[in-house]
């Protein structure tokens, strides 16, 4: 397996199935550890840096994680490949852009379900990502690989405190639970702002597409819990996977259901715009290609478009980022150029041909 292997397609958690993966593109689970003996990251000398890495790769890459893992060394990467794993969330962007002088890097499943940032913020953030809602089952695999990385090295944790972080908010569990969400239909009908609202009254972080400082854009938002301190990663969990996604997946069908029966043409209207500017276009900027991808996918979801799959927008919605598109044409290009590389590559994954006749999916 290697970096450039993995370019062409979205990684196994766009794949588009698992419970409400109408509504719910991914499920993440992300634990944040220390390696007790050390202070953590930026308090760390050099040799220190070198030592945790050398350390953590040792444990990652010992074949006890039960599948073929791939390990970067980010000091050794390109911009563009770190802002590709940026792109693919494989890693933060603190993490590739933590500094050139900065040992670091990252562990990737072959499937790509699953990530171990070394000398982020903490010196280890584990992660692991599934389709739709699964959080369970997410929960359950990054708990057997923090098992098997605690059987191997000494992490700090307190009694009193918990495991012991970088950030306060990470301190007693380090557990942080996300979704990523879909929520055309809320914003259609203006109902979105009452439901971030509502998420920030329980204590939740509501970001982007990239999580933390990123906007909201192509309407996917991921929420995620604030603390964990004085909660059990149980607690945690099950209040997420019980109460606070199906409530806002709730409020989404609704939405959906309503624009069906009271502004039907409007619907259309949005999702039949996005296909034909999509399949027709010839320069697509990376914030017009999201809005329109997003009006695709809730027309695809609704049965009002059939000629795609969810799984190939929910790629795009990946490839069409800039390091991806200029990793896929093995060359940096410059913002017109990758617009219109954009545009090509939208038409071609959408089933249409340069000269504009539509073609099967298998011949995309």
């Amino acid at each position: 397996m290697s970096l450039q292997g993995m370019t062409g397609h979205g990684g196994e958690w766009l794949r588009g199935t698992g419970p409400q993966s109408d509504v719910v593109l991914s499920s993440r689970v992300r634990l944040a550890r220390n390696v007790a003996g050390f202070p953590f990251v930026n308090r760390c000398s050099r040799r220190q840096l070198h030592e945790l890495l050398e350390r953590c790769q040792q444990e990652v890459m010992s074949g006890r994680l039960g599948q073929r893992v791939l390990w970067m060394d980010l000091g050794t990467l390109n911009q563009m490949d770190r802002h590709w794993l940026v792109e693919r969330h494989l890693i933060s962007r603190q993490h590739a852009e933590g500094g050139e002088d900065r040992p670091r890097g990252v562990a990737v499943g072959e499937d790509e379900t699953f990530a171990v940032m070394v000398n982020e913020e903490d010196h280890l953030r584990v992660q692991v990502l599934r389709s739709g809602l699964q959080l369970e089952q997410a929960y359950q695999h990054v708990d057997e690989i923090d098992d098997q990385l605690e059987s191997r090295l000494a992490m700090a944790y307190s009694p009193r405190w918990g495991y012991l972080a970088a950030c306060p908010t990470n301190v007693g569990t380090g557990i942080r639970v996300s979704v990523m969400l879909h929520l055309p239909a809320l914003r259609l009908t203006g109902e979105i702002e009452k439901v971030q609202r509502a998420a920030r009254d329980m204590q939740l972080a509501v970001r982007g597409f990239y999580g933390e400082g990123s906007e909201a854009s192509g309407d996917l938002y991921q929420i995620s819990n604030q603390m964990t301190l004085g909660h059990s990663e149980r607690e945690i969990l099950e209040k997420f996977q019980s109460k606070v996604v199906p409530q806002i997946v709730s409020y989404e069908q609704q939405a959906r259901q309503a624009l069906l029966r009271q502004r039907p043409a409007q619907l259309d209207d949005q999702v039949w715009r996005a296909w034909a500017i999509l399949t027709h276009a010839r320069v697509l900027g990376a914030d017009e290609v999201l809005v329109l991808l997003s009006h695709l996918r809730l027309g695809v979801n609704l049965g009002r478009l059939t000629m795609v799959d969810v799984r190939t927008v929910n790629e795009l919605f990946i490839l069409t980022q800039p390091a991806h598109l200029q990793k896929l044409a093995g060359r940096q290009m410059d913002q017109m150029t990758r617009r219109e590389a954009r545009a090509k590559l939208v038409r071609e994954r959408l089933g249409v041909v340069a000269g504009g006749g539509e073609v099967g999916q298998q011949g995309a």
